[in-house]
């Protein structure tokens, strides 16, 4: 049966062979202040395993796969307790995918439920697992797994919603990006649910303290910290001069090719002298405003 299912599917090799979209960024000459980022479809900044925080790591684990380096790609024992549970309560309420499976269901297959996506879906798993590593698969999820609207990946979550990167991310906010994962529409930070994602949050933190994953006094800090959310809107700065880059850039690469390629666009604007110049016209304005009345 195996055999059947297993001919015609397509390769886990494909992981290293299909470019993610990324979007481009533009900054100011020092590379710190970011005034522009050009996306598509997908809004996305690919981050190295090496430079993704333990604190997140071990929350998305808490939140998805607690077994991730016990199992093969399968977790046996989590599909018999979620089978357990559900009979229990009468209803689907709990799954047992592991990171592997969600992988490989998002990016190879289709979303159809039948038995034989379903045998697939396992016989890619595995071969997943049998190719590449932990520390492998969990990059690639952790840069493909979508966080609402078109926000894709650890890093390019962190930036919107809490407007830094994914390394400087602390433990509430971790806990927090965790929780989008399971229904990033949803649970998302700027809709109606946000006191589902705070729920689902401290429970998340709940399970990292029960894993020892955390410490009690990190838990219990982490529990009683407010979470500042970044304001839904991308601002563009200095408008005139990044729309004279964002043009000058798309006659010379063309709109999808900035939109998918990532590229880093480091400008001659002093980000500081910028400010400053847009002070002085505000106050410039004000200034005549009184001298006309």
């Amino acid at each position: 049966m195996f055999v059947y299912y297993a001919k015609d599917l397509p390769r886990p090799e494909k992981f290293t062979e299909r470019p993610f979209t990324e979007s481009t960024k533009i900054y100011d000459k020092t590379g710190e202040v970011l005034l522009y980022e050009m996306y598509g479809e997908e809004k996305r900044e690919i981050i190295p395993i090496d430079r993704v925080p333990e604190n997140v790591i071990k929350a998305v684990l808490a939140a998805e796969d607690i077994n991730f380096y016990k199992h093969a790609g399968v977790d046996f024992k989590g599909v018999t307790r979620a089978i357990l549970t559900n009979l229990r309560l009468l209803s689907p309420t709990q799954g047992a995918s592991t990171i592997s499976q969600q992988l490989i269901r998002s990016s190879l297959l289709t979303r159809e439920k039948t038995i034989g996506r379903k045998i697939r879906e396992l016989i890619l798993t595995i071969e997943l697992e049998r190719q590449y590593s932990k520390e492998e698969i969990l990059e690639f999820y952790l840069n493909q797994v979508p966080f609402g609207s078109n926000t894709y990946g650890v890093q390019a979550a962190s930036l919107t919603y809490f407007k830094k990167p994914v390394s400087e991310a602390s433990l509430e906010e971790a806990a927090v990006l965790a929780a989008i994962i399971k229904a990033p529409s949803f649970l998302s930070p700027y809709g109606e649910h946000k006191e589902e994602l705070l729920q689902r949050k401290d429970s998340i933190l709940d399970r990292m303290k029960t894993a020892q994953f955390i410490l009690e006094e990190e838990w219990q800090k982490a529990k009683n910290t407010e979470i500042a959310f970044a304001k839904p809107s991308q601002l563009i700065q200095a408008p005139h001069f990044v729309m004279y880059v964002k043009e000058y850039l798309e006659n010379k690469y063309g709109e999808q090719f900035l939109q998918e390629k990532g590229l880093k666009v480091y400008t001659s604007l002093d980000w500081d002298l910028q400010k400053a110049a847009e002070q002085a016209v505000k106050e410039g304005i004000i200034a005549n405003r009184s001298y006309y009345r």
